[in-house]
């Protein structure tokens, strides 16, 4: 039996494989608002066998937003825009999945092919925010370091998204404190210069994303699955390191987090990144192991017999593909195939197999 595709339970959910869509931002949005572009791009890779597929990093505010063309979750009108295209998805096998989102002082900046430079708030931009002064790279925004009232804010922000993502018939929410957005900038000393409650020494930084993830709870639905992802490093001196992610995990894993989903990377512009096929992998499994929560591995993980091995040797319980399944939308059918079991064909396409 192949490890990949065998079912994966979260809470009251069956996961048809262990294959996720990694939430991959398509800077395609207006108002917030997913359109047919998401429909077709997330609809396909449902179509193709995913088990998960979850959609981009969706803001859950205004301010929130890497760029204008983010989606969102801050109102009705977006939620009611998300639901055809979460029952797509779900009437197509797959588990419809969203990351919610707050890109902290990494906001306010164009799509990558328009230059992902700042957008000066004349212009359709805004005032971006951060645990501390300071800005993230030349070109990028100078942020205003949040008060506690404005703690206070972006708390209830994830919370009504969380809310608005189950009304639009999302099964599964992944809250994101990785990749040098705000949760992630709250988590290391390198961005967290604060000297008050939500800065300072490990307890302190790691508040945020605490009383994040209970406010979701409060609201998201015991029976359904709630994940978290992280960058286990900063790949920077001085910075978060996988010590402080184990221990945020088993924190996370009592606060009613089902899975780690581990990425590394993305705070600083200076990181020392070794890249490599399945690089990140080893964060995954050394989580898994310290901590105790199941994890999901990312980076490089291009072919069948790769995320197959990284299974067997219980480095994760999931996989999460991005760029291979942008090249691929029908790469757990291709993956079926080589390990010699049933593809996750639908009816439609039965013909071809």
């Amino acid at each position: 039996m192949s490890r990949l595709f065998a079912p994966f339970a979260q809470r009251s959910l069956v996961l048809r494989n262990r294959i996720a869509v990694s939430p991959m931002c398509q800077y395609s949005a207006t108002d917030g608002l997913p359109g047919a572009w998401h429909l077709v791009h997330l609809g396909s890779r449902a179509v193709g066998g995913a088990g998960v597929v979850m959609a981009e990093a969706t803001a859950v505010s205004p301010e929130g937003r890497i760029s204008p063309s983010d989606t969102g979750m801050w109102n009705v009108a977006q939620a009611e825009a998300w639901a055809p295209i979460t029952a797509f998805l779900g009437a197509h096998g797959a588990v419809p999945a969203v990351q919610l989102a707050h890109a902290g002082r990494k906001a306010s900046t164009r799509a990558p092919w328009e230059g992902r430079d700042a957008v000066p708030v004349d212009a359709g931009g805004w005032q971006v925010v951060a645990p501390s002064v300071g800005t993230y790279d030349a070109g990028y925004p100078e942020p205003a370091m949040l008060d506690a009232a404005g703690i206070d804010r972006v708390i209830g922000d994830f919370r009504a998204a969380a809310q608005r993502a189950l009304e639009a018939g999302f099964e599964l929410v992944e809250i994101h404190a990785a990749h040098g957005y705000l949760l992630h900038q709250f988590l290391s000393p390198l961005t967290n210069r604060r000297d008050d409650a939500w800065g300072g020494g490990f307890e302190q930084r790691i508040r945020l994303t605490l009383e994040v993830i209970t406010a979701v709870r409060e609201v998201w639905p015991e029976r359904l699955p709630l994940w978290l992802r992280i960058s286990a490093t900063d790949w920077a001196e001085g910075g978060w390191d996988p010590e402080q992610s184990i221990a945020l995990c088993r924190r996370v894993r009592d606060a009613g987090v089902d899975l780690v989903d581990v990425s590394s990377g993305g705070l600083v512009p200076w990181q020392r990144i070794e890249l490599g096929p399945g690089y990140q992998v080893p964060f995954a499994g050394a989580i898994r192991r310290a901590a105790g929560i199941a994890t999901g591995a990312v980076g490089l993980i291009t072919s069948a017999a790769q995320a197959e091995d990284v299974l067997a040797r219980e480095e994760a319980d999931m996989v999460l593909l991005g760029r291979e399944l942008l090249r691929d939308p029908y790469f757990p059918q291709h993956a079926a195939r080589e390990l010699g079991v049933e593809a996750p064909v639908p009816v439609q396409y039965a013909r071809a197999w």
